[in-house]
């Protein structure tokens, strides 16, 4: 019998399994054929897929970081990036698992009732890759295709506004909420991650109070449970930022009591603690219960972060000393969260900043800040700019505190100077990186105390030796301007041109001599103790000259900190406590007139005697300043920018006529524009053409008169006079055969010698260099243009993966000097009449030219060559006060900037030099 019903039984499962497999190989419309197809489009696919999600999503909540100092995603996905650039997702198992079992559905279940799911399916997988516009195409297709079914188009509007925000589309995103939430009002179900999803919209808009309503509706609808647990954390988040404290303490309560993971039910438990603090009035009592968690042994990986909350505390009842030791003591504790580190770092930056006003120890901690912190971060642009504008402040204060301390070494008997440099200079080997700061050296919290936090830095009078970073800095730039000079006599000494040494008056300091020839090398020699000692000794102001060098420099140093402090930092208190002690220590300084205006300005509707007696002070002493004319006439200041626009287009109509060799006429329009405009800066230049016109139409005397008028008149010239002191020591050399000549400027005839500077470079080959009389006379207005490098053949994305920039951080044997004039109409031959006159003024000994590439919208100025990056930024550091009187084109048009030579090959639009300039702002800062 047992026999018998086996044998019955064999073909009806045989039966059984031929229809089943009927069912899934056959896509016919029939009744049967949609049975099977649901069967096992649900079963086999739409189950399996949820399953996979499911696990994915799991593993996702165990490795994903989240940054607790921010209010937290709505959903564990990144944050929407501005500027996204669109890649294939990454292989990941599980999802590829999802797309291809949707793919099935929809190829071999196409008369079931899942297709719907299964584009919902491919949707999702692709956006949890990252796909996001490939997973928006999917849920508008299901939300246009699927709209008579309420919860399918709703679910996939969402989704679909969740893919439009990664993509940063804020705009369509928001419209996208709209229509889905007026949909949403006929649902009963399923609609709290709808509400979410409008939340977290709500929350990047900076809308949350509403965002809050929102969180509130989706933690009472909400089905899975740990979302509700990080909705209710965000609500308590939003909570506590709109200071309802109350219910922010409920809620990180509920968190804190809930099953949620442990990362969360630690930082529930800390703001609940900092909560209740401020909810009792911000009594401080309450640190001890933040620091009582270090007690607890599963709290020791977020021993940073607690000390950091006490800071906060301190911080809010305004005990800001204590709040900075206790971001100190993070600052220490902080070895793996770097997110924590940069927080605590931007605090004690923050509080130096705005509470101690101690800028220096400010600019140390943003430095240390921008070295860690992610550029995602809130307002890390500021930061930086911040950190780099400080650093003004520090040069300034630096040279304040080496020009005073080399003051005080100077008075001493001269059997004491060097035991007194040699003490201060002995621990020097020890702390000589201290100015390139490091995580390391920051986390010891009193470095910056040690070093730069005495009351005399932060007012400016600080001993030099006292300070270790100071020193640092101060020997870095003494190598880097003077090179490791050899231990001998006079180690300051070279050859000078009469323009150098007129250059080292004025500025206390020869820049020219800082460029060595690009075909020339440094005498090098080893720097020991000794041979610095010695550098430091022979560089004391011993004369009445080099102690009034060193005064300007003081001087200079006070005001440019001063009016920083004024215009870029808006602290006008402190910019006139700075006024006031440069007044102090040097009441006749040059800077008068605008030191007088400034405080005018400052004490304007604070102190109104005050700035009444100041705008006096300006009205009697300098009645011809620009200062007294914007106090009599406001708008003085806009007629003067006219003024000087008409004095540029003067200019270079006179330029024009000296190019076409109409000296008659180029004498006459200097005249006049000199008449007309005699106190503007381009009144030596048109001296200067003058003088060539004279010299091409008469002999010597005549030049000769032309020449002394300009040293005279304008003494403190750095474009022209430099130059025409070269000229004149050229003559007088030579005397007998400018005599000789019929016009004193023949001419060039190549048959006839150059004439060369009397200055020579050292250890250079003797050559041709363009400083003589004719080659200045005779430079050819008609630039010299050079053709733009070819732009690369395109290349489609499919092809390469486009690196993050085409330019290179590495360095090169060869840097230039690069003027953008941004309009390729402009003509530019008297601007680069006027680099070519600076360049041979100021740097005689060195073999700088200058040319010219034109591209479609702009037109590149580019100064070669320079062996290394520190000799072009000194360049630019000479040139760019310069460049107003130099450009003869309106300020807002040009802009200059250093490149290495392979970067500027790849200069050929307006876009590349734009990318550069922002290339150049995150590699050189």
């Amino acid at each position: 019998m047992k026999k018998h019903s086996n044998k019955a039984l064999n073909p009806f499962l045989l039966l059984i399994s031929l229809l089943f497999i009927y069912g899934c190989v056959a896509n016919k419309d029939t009744a049967i054929d949609r049975k099977f197809q649901n069967l096992t489009a649900r079963y086999n696919y739409i189950y399996n897929s949820n399953v996979l999600l499911t696990e994915y999503n799991e593993g996702l909540l165990q490795s994903y970081t989240d940054n607790y100092e921010k209010i937290l995603p709505v959903y564990l996905d990144p944050e929407p990036q501005v500027n996204l650039v669109l890649t294939p997702g990454t292989p990941n198992k599980q999802l590829d698992e999802v797309i291809t079992k949707g793919q099935s559905i929809i190829n071999d279940k196409s008369f079931s009732n899942y297709i719907d799911d299964a584009y919902m399916l491919l949707g999702k997988a692709n956006y949890l890759k990252g796909n996001y516009f490939i997973a928006s195409e999917y849920f508008d297709y299901v939300a246009k295709t699927y709209n008579n079914n309420l919860k399918t188009f709703v679910m996939a509007m969402n989704w679909k506004a969740r893919s439009q925000m990664e993509l940063n589309n804020m705009v369509v995103a928001d419209k996208i909420l709209d229509t889905m939430l007026r949909a949403a009002d006929n649902l009963k179900n399923d609609i709290a991650e709808p509400l979410a999803t409008t939340a977290q919209m709500r929350i990047y808009q900076k809308r949350n109070k509403e965002a809050m309503l929102l969180l509130e509706n989706a933690v009472r609808l909400g089905d899975d449970k740990q979302l509700r647990i990080r909705w209710r954390y965000i609500l308590a988040q939003l909570q506590e930022h709109e200071n309802d404290l109350q219910n922010a303490f409920i809620n990180y309560t509920k968190v804190e009591n809930s099953n949620a993971p442990f990362e969360m039910y630690f930082h529930a438990n800390l703001q609940r603690i900092k909560v209740r603090a401020l909810i009792s009035g911000y009594k401080v009592d309450e640190d001890k219960a933040l620091l009582a968690l270090l007690k607890d042994d599963k709290n020791f990986d977020y021993t940073d972060q607690i000390y950091y909350q006490v800071g906060e505390l301190f911080l809010r009842e305004g005990k800001f000393t204590k709040a900075e030791e206790n971001y100190q003591k993070s600052v220490q504790k902080s070895t793996k969260n770097q997110n924590q580190k940069a927080l605590s770092y931007l605090k004690i930056a923050d509080l130096n900043f705005k509470e101690f006003n101690n800028y220096i120890k400010a600019k140390l901690y943003y430095d240390s800040t921008v070295m860690i912190l992610p550029k995602n971060f809130p307002d890390y642009d500021n930061i930086v700019k911040k950190a780099d504008n400080l650093k003004y402040l520090t040069d300034r204060y630096t040279i304040i505190a080496k020009e005073d301390t080399a003051q005080m070494i100077a008075q001493l008997p001269s059997t004491e100077r060097e035991a007194r440099i040699k003490n201060y200079l002995t621990p020097k080997v020890e702390v000589a990186n201290v100015a390139v700061l490091n995580n390391q050296t920051l986390n010891n919290p009193d470095f910056p105390n040690q070093s730069l936090n005495s009351p005399q830095v932060a007012a400016g009078s600080t001993f030099y030796f006292n300070n270790n970073a100071a020193i640092s800095t101060g020997f870095a730039d003494f190598k880097r301007r003077w090179g490791n000079r050899q231990l001998e006599d006079n180690w300051r000494q070279s050859q000078r041109s009469s323009a150098q040494e007129n250059t080292q008056v004025m500025t206390g300091g020869n820049v020219a001599n800082t460029i060595t020839p690009a075909n020339g090398n440094n005498v090098q020699s080893s720097t020991d103790q000794t041979s610095l000692e010695k550098q430091y000794l022979d560089a004391l102001p011993l004369t009445p000259a080099l102690i009034a060098a060193s005064d300007q420099k003081i001087i200079d140093a006070y005001f440019e900190i001063a009016s920083f402090y004024q215009q870029e930092l808006n602290d006008k208190n402190e910019a006139n406590k700075i006024y006031a002690e440069l007044l102090r220590r040097y009441p006749n300084n040059n800077h008068l007139d605008a030191i007088y205006y400034s405080l005018y300005l400052n004490n304007k509707g604070v102190d109104e005697n005050r700035s009444n007696e100041f705008r006096q002070l300006v009205l009697q002493k300098f009645p011809e300043s620009n200062y007294a004319k914007t106090i009599l006439d406001p708008s003085f200041s806009a007629k003067q920018s006219t003024m000087e626009n008409i004095a540029n287009n003067n200019y270079n109509v006179a330029f024009e006529a000296y190019a076409k060799k109409d000296y008659p006429g180029v004498i006459k329009q200097a005249n006049d524009n000199i008449s007309a405009f005699p106190d503007n800066d381009l009144a030596p230049q048109y001296a200067y053409l003058k003088a060539i016109a004279v010299g091409r139409t008469a002999k010597l005397d005549p030049l000769l008169t032309e020449f002394n008028a300009i040293t005279t008149l304008y003494p403190n010239d750095l474009i022209v006079t430099p130059l025409v002191r070269d000229h004149l020591k050229y003559i007088e050399a030579n005397l007998a055969e400018f005599k000789q000549r019929p016009v004193a400027l023949i001419d060039f005839d190549s048959n006839e010698p150059r004439f060369v500077s009397q200055a020579k470079p050292i250890a250079v080959p003797a050559k041709p260099l363009n400083n003589d009389i004719n080659a200045a006379a005779e430079e050819k207005p008609a630039e010299t243009i050079v053709k733009p490098v070819e732009k690369p053949a395109e290349v489609k994305p499919a092809d390469v993966v486009k690196p993050a920039s085409i330019f290179s951080a590495a360095t090169s044997n060869e840097y230039y000097y690069v003027i953008d004039v941004a309009d390729a109409s402009l003509t530019l031959s008297s601007s680069r009449f006027g680099i070519g006159q600076f360049n041979r003024g100021n740097y005689p000994d060195n073999d700088l030219a200058h040319k010219l590439i034109e591209l479609d919208n702009d037109q590149l100025i580019y100064v070669t060559s320079f062996i290394d990056l520190e000799d072009a930024k000194l360049y630019e550091s000479s040139i760019i006060g310069q460049l107003k009187n130099i450009m003869k084109v309106p300020a807002n048009l040009y802009r200059g900037f250093i490149i290495s030579k392979e970067n500027f090959e790849k200069l050929n639009s307006r876009d590349r030099i734009n990318e550069y300039l922002e290339f150049l702002k995150d590699n050189y800062k």
